[in-house]
């Protein structure tokens, strides 16, 4: 018997040793997130269910709230022990941290997968360092976007979406005397300037745009369509409720779904809420453009590749790469997060009629770069702290502020 129970534990400690060591084999990876909220969450699992399908262990360190997530991964990494993966922005940002040398090239699996072929040029180039591809690309976001509840506009007697400022200021007065908020604002000074950028689209059109955030130009033109921006936005203040002030955007996208509001200005990642709630776009709450814009502001996503002098976790960060940009991931994720997919050769007969209202414009070239893809992140801080001491100080002197504006590319 002695013999036998020795014999056994022996076998129990040989599993052991081989479970732990095949799991030691197994490519395992640490990802670093702000997406937290329900369609961000059900979009993240998308890419983790095919990379532990695939053979990968997943790790997640979700922190809500991408300036929190950005901070705690900057402390990672002068800490030296980086995650393994980072979901961000493509721009300025992802590429300061290139030129530091602080992440891996993943062109190996780029040029396998023929990214070059499949990816917008204007997306690849970004993506791309000194010859390298160094981030995957997960989807582009609309961010000139307003969604509005089907029944609140029901209950306030609004029939069509309006097509100009005046126009939508007036259904505005239409859901107040509903007893219905107008607007369901989420005072966070980066969700306040998204705002302020779609307006200044509709004011200053594509060209104008670029003018002002790629070329810095300070003409008149220039100064009057902030002026104008700026007036927009001010009298938004009139038509937003109480509980406003540091509301997270996604509660903000609740008080649609439950028809407290009316519309919300935001980026299509907002649909991913209406879709865990049940909702259908086009039967349940409508998506249209900012009045008066000919064009959509967008962002993109991607998932970074820091160094972290672990081989095993180099292995893992190529195969996420791949599953990232897997046609029918691409898809998947897209369907869940809100936004339009990075390839150019996937199925787009699945995405809803907002997303396919996004994927016209930007096949047409109706676009322009959301300001963390051509701002530093300094300057990037420099716009939200103007707009929200605009928005905040309840000032009404556009001219001026207008004016100081500009200094945000000192």
């Amino acid at each position: 018997m002695k013999t036998m129970m020795k014999l056994f534990l022996a076998g129990v400690a040989f599993a052991g040793f081989f479970a732990s060591a095949h799991a030691e084999d197994k490519p395992t990876i640490e990802i670093m997130s702000s997406w937290t909220s329900g369609g961000e969450a059900a979009a993240l699992n998308v890419i983790r269910t095919e990379f532990e399908k695939r053979g990968g262990v997943w790790k997640d360190s979700s922190i809500a709230g991408f300036g929190a997530a950005d901070a705690a991964f900057q402390n990672r990494i002068v800490a030296g022990d980086a995650p393994g993966a980072k979901q961000g922005v493509i721009g300025l940002a992802a590429a300061d941290f290139v030129g530091q040398g602080l992440f891996n090239p993943i062109d190996d699996v780029a040029a396998a997968g023929k990214w070059a072929d499949v990816l917008p040029k204007s997306i690849h180039d970004l993506i791309s360092y000194d010859g390298k591809v160094y981030l995957a690309p997960t989807g582009a976001h609309g961010e000139s976007w307003v969604f509005y509840s089907k029944e609140a506009f029901a209950k306030a007697g609004i029939a069509e979406e309006p097509k100009t400022w005046d126009e939508f200021f007036a259904d505005f007065d239409k859901l107040k005397a509903a007893g219905i908020v107008p607007v369901a604002w989420g005072g966070q000074p980066w969700q306040q300037t998204k705002v302020f950028n779609m307006i200044l689209l509709s004011q200053v059109g594509i060209d104008g745009f670029l003018k002002i955030y790629v070329d810095k130009d300070k003409s008149q033109a220039s100064v009057e369509g902030v002026k104008k921006t700026l007036e927009i936005l001010g009298k938004l203040r009139g038509y937003i409720d109480a509980g406003a002030a540091g509301r997270n955007w996604n509660d903000a996208t609740a008080m649609l779904i439950t028809a407290k509001a009316g519309v919300q200005f935001m980026g299509d990642w907002a649909k991913g809420e209406f879709t865990v709630a049940g909702k259908e776009p086009g039967k349940d709450y409508g998506c249209m453009i900012v009045p008066e814009s000919k064009g959509m502001v967008y962002i993109a996503d991607s998932l970074w590749f820091p160094k972290t002098g672990n081989a095993a976790t180099d292995k893992a960060q190529k195969l996420l790469a791949e599953v990232v940009m897997d046609p029918a991931v691409q898809v998947e994720f897209a369907l869940k997060k809100g936004s339009v997919p990075m390839r150019t050769d996937v199925d787009k007969s699945k995405l809803d009629v907002c997303a396919q209202k996004g994927v016209e414009l930007m096949a047409s070239g109706a676009i322009v770069p959301d300001q963390a893809i051509v701002l530093t992140p300094q300057q990037v801080g420099a716009l939200d702290d103007f707009v929200d001491e605009y928005w905040s100080g309840g000032s009404n002197d556009t001219a001026s502020a207008a004016e100081n504006f500009f200094a945000v590319f000192e």
